[in-house]
Protein backbone atom coordinates (compact mmCIF):
# COMPACT_ATOMS: atom_id res chain seq x y z
CA UNK A 1 0.00 0.00 0.00
CA UNK A 2 3.16 2.39 0.06
CA UNK A 3 2.56 3.49 -3.28
CA UNK A 4 -1.21 3.84 -3.03
CA UNK A 5 -2.52 7.29 -3.80
CA UNK A 6 -4.92 8.78 -1.73
CA UNK A 7 -8.14 8.07 -4.07
CA UNK A 8 -7.19 4.44 -4.03
CA UNK A 9 -6.97 4.24 0.01
CA UNK A 10 -10.27 6.53 0.31
CA UNK A 11 -11.65 3.80 -1.96
CA UNK A 12 -10.49 1.13 0.23
CA UNK A 13 -11.36 3.07 3.43
CA UNK A 14 -15.19 2.82 1.82
CA UNK A 15 -14.83 -1.08 0.71
CA UNK A 16 -13.85 -2.13 4.15
CA UNK A 17 -16.87 0.07 5.69
CA UNK A 18 -19.41 -1.82 3.59
CA UNK A 19 -17.67 -5.07 4.19
CA UNK A 20 -17.01 -4.70 7.93
CA UNK A 21 -19.54 -1.97 9.55
CA UNK A 22 -18.46 -1.42 12.82
CA UNK A 23 -14.79 -1.26 11.86
CA UNK A 24 -12.41 -0.09 14.55
CA UNK A 25 -10.17 2.80 13.62
CA UNK A 26 -7.07 0.06 14.54
CA UNK A 27 -8.52 -2.26 12.32
CA UNK A 28 -8.91 -0.03 9.61
CA UNK A 29 -5.58 1.60 10.20
CA UNK A 30 -3.75 -2.20 9.51
CA UNK A 31 -6.25 -2.59 6.60
CA UNK A 32 -5.22 0.59 4.44
CA UNK A 33 -1.28 0.77 6.41
CA UNK A 34 -1.89 3.94 7.77
CA UNK A 35 -1.70 5.68 11.31
CA UNK A 36 -4.70 5.98 13.19
CA UNK A 37 -4.85 9.78 12.94
CA UNK A 38 -4.62 9.29 8.89
CA UNK A 39 -7.56 6.90 9.46
CA UNK A 40 -9.54 10.20 10.68
CA UNK A 41 -8.35 12.43 7.68
CA UNK A 42 -9.69 9.53 5.25
CA UNK A 43 -13.27 9.59 7.01
CA UNK A 44 -13.46 13.22 6.77
CA UNK A 45 -12.47 12.89 3.24
CA UNK A 46 -15.82 10.14 2.72
CA UNK A 47 -17.74 12.28 4.96
CA UNK A 48 -16.89 15.98 3.17
CA UNK A 49 -17.89 13.41 0.00
CA UNK A 50 -21.79 13.49 0.87
CA UNK A 51 -21.38 9.78 2.34
CA UNK A 52 -22.97 9.41 5.55
CA UNK A 53 -20.29 7.94 8.26
CA UNK A 54 -20.85 6.98 11.94
CA UNK A 55 -19.02 6.87 15.12
CA UNK A 56 -18.90 5.33 17.94
CA UNK A 57 -16.84 5.83 20.73
CA UNK A 58 -15.50 3.44 23.65
CA UNK A 59 -13.55 -0.25 23.93
CA UNK A 60 -16.44 -1.34 21.48
CA UNK A 61 -16.17 1.66 19.18
CA UNK A 62 -16.18 1.71 15.34
CA UNK A 63 -16.89 3.30 11.66
CA UNK A 64 -20.29 2.28 10.02
CA UNK A 65 -22.32 3.80 7.05
CA UNK A 66 -24.97 6.23 8.41
CA UNK A 67 -28.31 6.14 6.77
CA UNK A 68 -28.07 8.81 4.66
CA UNK A 69 -30.11 10.29 1.88
CA UNK A 70 -27.03 9.06 -0.59
CA UNK A 71 -26.09 5.57 -1.61
CA UNK A 72 -21.93 4.86 -1.59
CA UNK A 73 -20.79 4.19 -4.40
CA UNK A 74 -20.97 0.79 -5.89
CA UNK A 75 -18.21 -1.48 -5.62
CA UNK A 76 -19.01 -4.98 -7.84
CA UNK A 77 -16.32 -7.02 -8.96
CA UNK A 78 -17.09 -8.09 -12.51
CA UNK A 79 -18.89 -11.54 -11.20
CA UNK A 80 -21.03 -9.73 -9.27
CA UNK A 81 -22.26 -7.20 -11.46
CA UNK A 82 -22.55 -10.13 -14.14
CA UNK A 83 -24.22 -12.54 -11.58
CA UNK A 84 -26.77 -9.66 -10.54
CA UNK A 85 -27.91 -8.68 -14.48
CA UNK A 86 -28.17 -12.94 -15.21
CA UNK A 87 -30.29 -13.46 -11.81
CA UNK A 88 -32.26 -10.37 -12.78
CA UNK A 89 -33.17 -11.56 -16.61
CA UNK A 90 -33.97 -14.97 -15.62
CA UNK A 91 -36.41 -13.43 -13.27
CA UNK A 92 -37.72 -10.57 -15.22
CA UNK A 93 -37.51 -10.27 -19.30
CA UNK A 94 -37.69 -5.89 -18.90
CA UNK A 95 -34.25 -5.91 -17.60
CA UNK A 96 -33.22 -5.06 -20.88
CA UNK A 97 -36.11 -2.18 -21.24
CA UNK A 98 -34.61 0.92 -20.01
CA UNK A 99 -38.13 1.46 -19.36
CA UNK A 100 -38.78 -0.68 -17.19
CA UNK A 101 -37.56 -0.69 -13.40
CA UNK A 102 -35.87 -3.60 -13.12
CA UNK A 103 -34.29 -2.46 -16.48
CA UNK A 104 -34.36 1.30 -14.68
CA UNK A 105 -32.27 0.32 -12.23
CA UNK A 106 -29.53 -1.98 -13.93
CA UNK A 107 -28.69 1.24 -15.97
CA UNK A 108 -27.84 3.10 -12.87
CA UNK A 109 -25.75 0.01 -11.98
CA UNK A 110 -24.02 0.19 -15.14
CA UNK A 111 -22.94 4.01 -15.01
CA UNK A 112 -20.61 3.18 -11.98
CA UNK A 113 -18.95 0.51 -12.91
CA UNK A 114 -15.56 0.15 -14.82
CA UNK A 115 -15.85 0.08 -18.83
CA UNK A 116 -14.34 -3.65 -19.58
CA UNK A 117 -17.16 -5.00 -16.74
CA UNK A 118 -20.04 -2.55 -17.79
CA UNK A 119 -19.22 -3.68 -21.68
CA UNK A 120 -20.17 -7.29 -20.27
CA UNK A 121 -23.11 -6.37 -18.87
CA UNK A 122 -24.09 -4.95 -21.84
CA UNK A 123 -23.91 -7.63 -23.69
CA UNK A 124 -25.68 -10.04 -21.42
CA UNK A 125 -28.89 -7.86 -21.38
CA UNK A 126 -29.45 -8.35 -24.77
CA UNK A 127 -30.30 -12.19 -24.40
CA UNK A 128 -33.50 -13.26 -25.11
CA UNK A 129 -35.67 -14.65 -21.97
CA UNK A 130 -38.87 -16.95 -21.39
CA UNK A 131 -39.94 -17.06 -18.14
CA UNK A 132 -41.82 -20.02 -16.53
CA UNK A 133 -40.31 -21.01 -13.58
CA UNK A 134 -37.94 -23.82 -13.51
CA UNK A 135 -35.08 -23.48 -10.80
CA UNK A 136 -31.38 -24.63 -12.15
CA UNK A 137 -27.45 -24.44 -11.44
CA UNK A 138 -27.02 -20.55 -12.05
CA UNK A 139 -23.87 -20.94 -14.94
CA UNK A 140 -20.81 -18.55 -14.57
CA UNK A 141 -20.68 -15.36 -15.11
CA UNK A 142 -17.72 -14.73 -16.70
CA UNK A 143 -18.35 -18.22 -19.09
CA UNK A 144 -22.01 -16.79 -19.63
CA UNK A 145 -20.04 -13.36 -20.78
CA UNK A 146 -17.31 -14.57 -22.99
CA UNK A 147 -20.21 -16.80 -24.66
CA UNK A 148 -22.22 -13.93 -25.29
CA UNK A 149 -19.87 -11.87 -26.83
CA UNK A 150 -19.02 -14.74 -28.86
CA UNK A 151 -22.33 -14.86 -30.33
CA UNK A 152 -22.40 -11.22 -30.66
CA UNK A 153 -18.69 -11.55 -32.39
CA UNK A 154 -19.92 -14.06 -34.35
CA UNK A 155 -16.69 -16.45 -33.64
CA UNK A 156 -16.88 -19.81 -33.28
CA UNK A 157 -15.90 -21.36 -29.54
CA UNK A 158 -14.24 -24.41 -28.15
CA UNK A 159 -16.16 -25.43 -25.28
CA UNK A 160 -15.69 -28.26 -22.21
CA UNK A 161 -19.15 -29.54 -21.87
CA UNK A 162 -20.12 -31.62 -19.06
CA UNK A 163 -22.26 -34.83 -19.00
CA UNK A 164 -21.85 -38.12 -18.00
CA UNK A 165 -18.26 -37.12 -18.51
CA UNK A 166 -16.37 -34.00 -20.19
CA UNK A 167 -16.26 -34.11 -23.87
CA UNK A 168 -14.24 -30.99 -26.03
CA UNK A 169 -16.43 -29.53 -29.03
CA UNK A 170 -16.35 -26.37 -31.24
CA UNK A 171 -19.38 -24.80 -31.82
CA UNK A 172 -20.80 -21.95 -33.73
CA UNK A 173 -22.99 -19.87 -30.86
CA UNK A 174 -25.97 -18.31 -32.26
CA UNK A 175 -27.71 -17.14 -29.52
CA UNK A 176 -27.81 -17.59 -25.95
CA UNK A 177 -30.92 -17.48 -24.34
CA UNK A 178 -32.76 -18.17 -21.04
CA UNK A 179 -35.83 -20.23 -21.00
CA UNK A 180 -37.77 -21.27 -18.01
CA UNK A 181 -35.09 -20.06 -15.66
CA UNK A 182 -32.36 -21.39 -17.58
CA UNK A 183 -29.50 -20.79 -19.83
CA UNK A 184 -28.76 -22.32 -22.92
CA UNK A 185 -26.76 -21.88 -26.05
CA UNK A 186 -28.37 -22.51 -29.52
CA UNK A 187 -25.58 -22.97 -32.34
CA UNK A 188 -23.82 -25.27 -34.85
CA UNK A 189 -21.58 -28.47 -33.42
CA UNK A 190 -18.52 -29.00 -36.11
CA UNK A 191 -18.20 -31.97 -33.94
CA UNK A 192 -21.80 -33.52 -34.91
CA UNK A 193 -22.38 -31.88 -37.91
CA UNK A 194 -25.66 -30.84 -36.57
CA UNK A 195 -28.13 -27.60 -34.53
CA UNK A 196 -27.41 -28.11 -31.00
CA UNK A 197 -29.13 -27.03 -27.35
CA UNK A 198 -26.33 -26.64 -24.80
CA UNK A 199 -27.00 -25.63 -21.25
CA UNK A 200 -24.73 -23.26 -20.22
CA UNK A 201 -24.08 -24.24 -16.44
CA UNK A 202 -23.02 -27.42 -17.54
CA UNK A 203 -20.16 -26.00 -19.97
CA UNK A 204 -16.88 -25.97 -17.43
CA UNK A 205 -14.19 -23.71 -19.87
CA UNK A 206 -14.45 -21.71 -22.64
CA UNK A 207 -11.92 -20.30 -25.41
CA UNK A 208 -12.92 -18.25 -28.56
CA UNK A 209 -11.53 -19.58 -31.63
CA UNK A 210 -10.59 -16.79 -34.59
CA UNK A 211 -12.97 -18.57 -36.94
CA UNK A 212 -16.18 -16.54 -38.38
CA UNK A 213 -19.99 -17.70 -38.83
CA UNK A 214 -23.01 -16.94 -40.11
CA UNK A 215 -26.15 -17.36 -38.22
CA UNK A 216 -29.34 -18.44 -39.49
CA UNK A 217 -30.82 -14.92 -41.16
CA UNK A 218 -34.64 -16.10 -39.74
CA UNK A 219 -33.35 -17.60 -36.50
CA UNK A 220 -35.83 -17.57 -33.29
CA UNK A 221 -33.43 -18.50 -30.41
CA UNK A 222 -36.29 -19.18 -28.10
CA UNK A 223 -39.33 -20.89 -30.77
CA UNK A 224 -36.07 -23.00 -31.70
CA UNK A 225 -35.06 -24.12 -28.21
CA UNK A 226 -38.68 -25.26 -27.27
CA UNK A 227 -38.74 -26.94 -30.71
CA UNK A 228 -35.50 -28.71 -29.72
CA UNK A 229 -36.83 -29.27 -26.18
CA UNK A 230 -39.93 -31.14 -27.29
CA UNK A 231 -38.01 -33.71 -29.28
CA UNK A 232 -36.48 -36.95 -28.09
CA UNK A 233 -38.18 -37.84 -24.76
CA UNK A 234 -39.48 -41.74 -24.28
CA UNK A 235 -43.32 -41.18 -25.51
CA UNK A 236 -43.81 -39.88 -28.83
CA UNK A 237 -46.95 -37.76 -29.04
CA UNK A 238 -49.52 -37.43 -31.40
CA UNK A 239 -53.18 -35.63 -30.47
CA UNK A 240 -55.58 -34.53 -33.28
CA UNK A 241 -57.29 -30.88 -32.95
CA UNK A 242 -59.94 -30.00 -34.61
CA UNK A 243 -59.47 -26.34 -34.72
CA UNK A 244 -57.10 -24.50 -37.54
CA UNK A 245 -53.25 -23.95 -36.52
CA UNK A 246 -53.37 -20.31 -35.82
CA UNK A 247 -56.17 -20.40 -32.83
CA UNK A 248 -54.13 -23.82 -31.70
CA UNK A 249 -50.96 -22.05 -31.55
CA UNK A 250 -52.67 -19.46 -28.93
CA UNK A 251 -53.41 -21.92 -26.20
CA UNK A 252 -50.57 -24.01 -26.34
CA UNK A 253 -46.80 -23.58 -25.72
CA UNK A 254 -44.67 -24.18 -28.44
CA UNK A 255 -42.80 -26.99 -25.92
CA UNK A 256 -45.35 -29.25 -26.50
CA UNK A 257 -44.15 -30.28 -30.05
CA UNK A 258 -44.76 -29.22 -33.54
CA UNK A 259 -48.21 -28.21 -35.05
CA UNK A 260 -49.06 -29.20 -38.88
CA UNK A 261 -51.99 -28.09 -40.35
CA UNK A 262 -54.43 -31.22 -41.95
CA UNK A 263 -57.17 -31.30 -44.18
CA UNK A 264 -61.09 -29.51 -42.66
CA UNK A 265 -59.26 -27.33 -40.30
CA UNK A 266 -57.46 -29.50 -38.15
CA UNK A 267 -54.09 -29.83 -36.57
CA UNK A 268 -52.15 -32.28 -35.58
CA UNK A 269 -49.60 -31.62 -32.55
CA UNK A 270 -46.72 -34.49 -32.87
CA UNK A 271 -44.13 -34.20 -29.82
CA UNK A 272 -42.18 -35.97 -27.53
CA UNK A 273 -42.46 -36.45 -23.58
CA UNK A 274 -41.56 -38.01 -20.58
CA UNK A 275 -43.86 -36.98 -18.03
CA UNK A 276 -47.48 -37.86 -19.52
CA UNK A 277 -49.32 -35.90 -16.91
CA UNK A 278 -47.94 -32.82 -17.54
CA UNK A 279 -48.39 -32.80 -21.14
CA UNK A 280 -51.91 -34.11 -20.16
CA UNK A 281 -52.02 -30.64 -18.23
CA UNK A 282 -51.18 -28.47 -20.75
CA UNK A 283 -53.64 -29.57 -23.34
CA UNK A 284 -56.58 -29.10 -21.20
CA UNK A 285 -55.90 -25.24 -22.56
CA UNK A 286 -57.15 -26.17 -26.17
CA UNK A 287 -60.33 -24.94 -26.88
CA UNK A 288 -61.79 -27.09 -28.83
CA UNK A 289 -62.56 -30.71 -29.33
CA UNK A 290 -59.54 -33.35 -29.32
CA UNK A 291 -58.60 -37.04 -29.30
CA UNK A 292 -54.87 -38.61 -28.74
CA UNK A 293 -54.15 -40.67 -30.89
CA UNK A 294 -50.93 -42.05 -28.86
CA UNK A 295 -49.18 -42.96 -26.61
CA UNK A 296 -51.66 -44.89 -24.60
CA UNK A 297 -49.87 -43.01 -20.96
CA UNK A 298 -50.62 -39.88 -22.35
CA UNK A 299 -54.52 -41.40 -22.62
CA UNK A 300 -54.03 -42.79 -19.31
CA UNK A 301 -52.99 -39.35 -17.83
CA UNK A 302 -55.62 -37.69 -19.47
CA UNK A 303 -58.45 -40.24 -17.92
CA UNK A 304 -57.10 -39.60 -14.79
CA UNK A 305 -57.11 -35.78 -14.69
CA UNK A 306 -60.32 -35.94 -16.03
CA UNK A 307 -61.79 -38.21 -13.52
CA UNK A 308 -59.55 -35.08 -10.99
CA UNK A 309 -61.37 -32.55 -12.54
CA UNK A 310 -65.01 -34.19 -12.32
CA UNK A 311 -64.58 -35.02 -8.68
CA UNK A 312 -63.39 -31.08 -7.95
CA UNK A 313 -66.06 -30.05 -9.45
CA UNK A 314 -69.12 -31.96 -8.29
CA UNK A 315 -71.22 -30.73 -5.56
CA UNK A 316 -70.19 -31.62 -1.67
Amino acid sequence: MESASPTARVLLALEVLQDSPGVSAERLARRLEITDRAVRRYVRLLRDAGIPIESTTGRYGGYRLGRGNRLPPLMLSAAEALGLVMVVLEGRSGAADAADPAGSAIDKIVRLLPTSVAESVAVIRQVTTAQTGLVSEAPDPETTATLVRAAEARRRVRVTYRLTQEQVMEVDPWAVSVWRGRWYRLGWSHNKAARRVLRVDRITSIVVLDMAFTPPGDLDPIATIEEHLSTGWRYDVEVVIDAPVDAVAGWLPRSLGRLKPTDAGRTRLVGTTDEPFWYARHLTAIEAPYRIVSPRELRAAARDLGQRLTRAGSAG
